[in-house]
């Protein structure tokens, strides 16, 4: 999450020096309540109130000088800061910062957005002083918030008015256990204010054979790295490696097409695999089972400018220690720096559990 801030704030601050005027901006506050959602059942004694809070956003609209631009039906992009009180002194008060884009459908009266950043939990788990707080095991945290509202500028003069229901979800990625994670559904109504007298009008050059684009198969090599824990608190943080290749063939201008395998070498699972041999041995472990995993897997790419979203799904065709099911999943970011290499950011969960948030490299050939 780190990598995309930096990405999409360095793209924010390359376009506010441009000397063209070919974006406006825009800002909207918003005031959310709603519930926690009880995607857990272990969570259902931090379940008290109605999490309130509110939404400040700064938006920079584009008007299609970008062909990318014109392809998603010109997009805003933007930065987020959202403050909540979750309406339990064990969970206490989180505030985050997000990189987000605005989609529109409708006419542009319809807007989703979509955000990614860091977030401060200011009462983490502690084993002495705040042991039920299961959800959080650290201070910092990655969220992600998802907004869907019905949006209209410019009502009196360069106010307007949106409202909807917005949903946000805090979690280390199993960075440091405990991790429950919490999922907040919000109804939102906000105001925004146009920061600009006049506007640009939209561009329309994209050539009719756009849609055709086609690329040959391409191979990538990835290796991802970064720190996790099993969910047993205390156990320690372990580093991981995950080597990947993989072929893509892009079918057209915004997708592609993934197929490959995956190799893990998990240390923490390498000491979860000694404390289940050590703490139940009704499970027969040795203890020096394997905890290396191999995968294929099936994946989607989505192209955005140089950022790129993926999602992929894995199975597990070397399993010598059962840990969380046979299948993954895999979703995050990829931002290309020139035509080959990228940095990615991405989520490797076993259903609605997070194994680890991946810090990756890789090459596109």
């Amino acid at each position: 999450m780190r990598l995309f801030l930096v990405c999409i704030f360095c793209a924010v601050l390359s376009v506010s020096f441009s000397q063209e005027k070919k974006h406006t901006s825009y800002i909207d506050v918003n005031y959310l309540k709603g519930n926690i959602a009880l995607h857990n059942k272990d969570i259902l004694h931090l379940i008290k109130g109605h999490p309130e809070g509110f939404i400040l956003s700064w938006n920079k609209k584009n008007y299609g000088f970008k062909d990318w631009e014109q392809r998603y039906n010109y997009p805003d992009h933007g930065a987020s800061f959202i403050y909540q009180d979750l309406k339990n002194e064990d969970l206490g008060n989180v505030a985050s910062l997000y990189a987000h884009y605005n989609f529109y459908f409708l006419k542009r009266n319809l807007m989703f957005r979509v955000g990614q950043g860091l977030a401060y939990a200011n009462n983490p788990y502690d084993k002495v002083d705040n042991f039920r707080n299961i959800a959080f095991g650290s201070k910092i945290l990655g969220s992600v918030y998802v907004m869907l509202n019905y949006k209209k500028e410019r009502i009196i003069d360069k106010f307007g008015l949106q409202a909807g229901v917005s949903l946000i979800h805090y979690s280390n990625g199993n960075t440091k256990a405990p991790n429950t994670s919490i999922n907040v559904i919000a109804l939102n109504v906000g105001v925004t204010y146009s920061l600009d007298d006049e506007a640009p009008e939209f561009q329309y050059t994209l050539d009719e054979n756009d849609r055709k684009f086609t690329e040959p198969i391409k191979y990538n090599i990835v290796f991802r790295t970064g720190i996790n824990q099993s969910d047993i608190v205390g156990s320690g943080q372990f580093p991981f490696y995950v080597f990947s290749a993989y072929a893509d063939k892009r079918i057209n201008v915004k997708s592609a097409f993934q197929f490959g395998a995956d190799i893990s070498f998990s240390n923490f699972l390498k000491e979860y695999i000694y404390y289940r041999s050590v703490a139940f041995p009704e499970d027969n472990l040795s203890g020096n089972e394997d905890y290396k995993r191999a995968s294929v897997f099936a994946g989607h790419e989505l192209f955005i400018n140089k950022i790129s979203v993926i999602s992929q799904l894995g199975y597990y065709v070397y399993y010598p220690f059962d840990f969380e099911g046979r299948t993954y999943f895999r979703i995050g970011l990829k931002r290309y720096f020139g035509e080959k290499w990228y940095g990615a950011l991405t989520l490797k969960s076993h259903g609605a559990k997070a194994e680890a948030i991946e810090y990756g490299i890789g090459i596109r050939l």
